[in-house]
């Protein structure tokens, strides 16, 4: 079937609107990086858009990994990204699990008081001093087990859960399999989509958090990356990355620094996306459509 002109002139325009959308989109991204490649000086001099690198220079990459605080931060984020969305993908499976069950008690009271925790919480202090009486200030576990499961999340996983075929269920335990073995042999090996949605979700949180790690970490050796990085991109602290370099020089290559920071501590992340980007598609559609 011929398409009209009138069909066709909107397909141009809605792509070319599109292409213009993404290249918007992407260029803040492509402006950081080439500065971060480009010879300092000239980063510093440039002003307007930056569409190429000049002076190719990895310097501030350099400076950068040998920077000790950038690595310890690396190395804390990753183990706070590993530890927090493994306790987050439990806590939500088993919630998730036993409010999606269709004999289990009490359930939808107890789905009221999880929703409306989305709307109304205690607040910074309080949360504060009930973190502190529980002796988790200045620990790991103050960035862990305050967010151990999202309400918003147990939403989504619950109504995957409640997709999955209830005779399924009934057939394994006929076979003699418990709730463990129900959830981790059928429920969540037919529920890989949400769970690889969860991980993105988790995982982007858990990398990105800096808030929680300024209230409650005082010891530097806790901090995440992201703390390093505020404190390089707002307290201009680049100095103790600067060692060897001339006074003249050292504001530009401040300036490189911090790009290249951004750079480091977003680079996994957008790695990380396109292998989990089919589930994720999957995964967000849960419970829009019915029928």
């Amino acid at each position: 079937m011929s398409r009209s002109w009138g069909e066709r002139i909107f397909d141009i325009s809605n792509s070319l609107l599109l292409i213009l959308l993404s290249l918007v989109t992407l260029y803040p991204f492509l402006y950081v990086l080439i500065a971060s490649l480009s010879d300092p000086a000239w980063v510093v001099q440039v002003r307007g858009l930056l569409w190429y690198p000049k002076g190719l220079n990895f310097e501030a990459y350099s400076m950068v990994f040998k920077n000790p605080a950038i690595m310890t931060g690396y190395l804390n984020t990753i183990l706070y990204v590993i530890l927090g969305t493994s306790l987050n993908i439990l806590m939500t499976s088993f919630g998730a699990y036993a409010l999606s069950r269709q004999d289990v008690m009490w359930k939808n009271p107890v789905m009221f008081m999880i929703v409306f925790t989305m709307f109304f919480s205690g607040g910074l202090i309080p949360t504060y001093l009930l973190i502190n009486d529980l002796g988790m200030v200045d620990t790991r576990w103050a960035l862990l087990i305050p967010t151990a499961m999202s309400a918003y999340n147990l939403i989504i996983m619950r109504t995957a859960f409640q997709g999955v075929p209830i005779s399924l269920e009934e057939s394994a335990k006929l076979d003699g399999a418990n709730d463990f073995t129900i959830l981790f042999r059928v429920i969540l090996p037919l529920s890989m989509p949400v769970v690889a949605v969860m991980v993105l979700f988790y995982g982007v949180a858990h990398w990105n958090a800096w808030f929680s790690a300024l209230i409650y970490l005082r010891t530097r050796d806790l901090y995440p990356l992201q703390l390093i990085l505020r404190e390089i991109l707002i307290t201009n602290s680049t100095e103790s990355m600067m060692t060897g370099v001339g006074g003249n020089d050292k504001m530009p290559i401040g300036e490189t620094i911090k790009y290249a920071t951004i750079i480091v501590a977003t680079a996994p992340i957008l790695f990380l996306y396109p292998f989990l980007q089919k589930y994720f598609v999957k995964g967000v559609m849960i419970g829009a459509i019915k029928g």
